[in-house]
């Protein structure tokens, strides 16, 4: 199988289950930010850090693919016409959105209080978690704008809201962990 289909030349593509839109579509940028943010996940992961969060990051990565599949599937075609689920099998779950709540409140145990909004930087991983927080929040403005469009699991929507403060806070705690300046937003008097 060829990577290239020249099916695309054109500016269309295809969802699953056939039907073809502009590359514009906003279902095609709500999967394809969502595969953006996999990707910036794999940079995060590739940096050194306790293999507990890397292992998590790569559970948060298999959850995106669900999530872009999900996304790249129009309501008309969830169904096959043998009466079966498109993605039976796949799904977002209330238990992915608590893995990820877990997984903050264990990191947020260890953390001093937040007093102020934190400037992202301070290390390289850090700043890479800011960037992958901030297209994680874009990824959730459009799987919200397809959703206003066309019906979208709700649990994707907030997964990608609870995926976005996992991110923020592992930021906090691998400026902790770094022992990385932390430096807090003071506004202007």
């Amino acid at each position: 199988m060829k990577v290239y289909t020249k099916t695309g030349d054109t500016g269309t593509t295809a969802l699953f289950g056939g039907t073809r839109v502009p590359k514009h579509h906003i279902r095609i940028e709500s999967y394809g930010t969502v595969d953006e943010l996999n990707s910036h996940i794999g940079l995060i992961r590739d940096q050194e850090m306790n293999p507990l969060y890397k292992n998590v990051l790569v559970e948060v990565q298999d959850r995106l693919f669900t999530v872009g599949a999900i996304l790249a599937t129009p309501p008309e075609k969830e169904v096959l016409k043998n009466g079966q689920k498109r993605l039976q099998n796949l799904g977002i779950l209330e238990t992915d959105i608590e893995f990820l709540e877990n997984e903050i409140d264990s990191m947020e145990d260890s953390l001093p209080q937040m007093t102020h909004f934190v400037l992202p930087g301070g290390h390289t991983t850090v700043s890479y978690c800011h960037i992958a927080r901030c297209v994680c929040r874009r990824a959730e403005r459009l799987a919200v704008h397809l959703n206003d469009i066309e019906p979208t699991d709700e649990l994707v929507i907030k997964y990608l809201n609870r995926l976005s403060d996992y991110l923020f806070v592992l930021a906090r705690k691998l400026s902790f962990d770094l022992k990385a300046d932390e430096v807090q937003w003071i506004p202007r008097k």
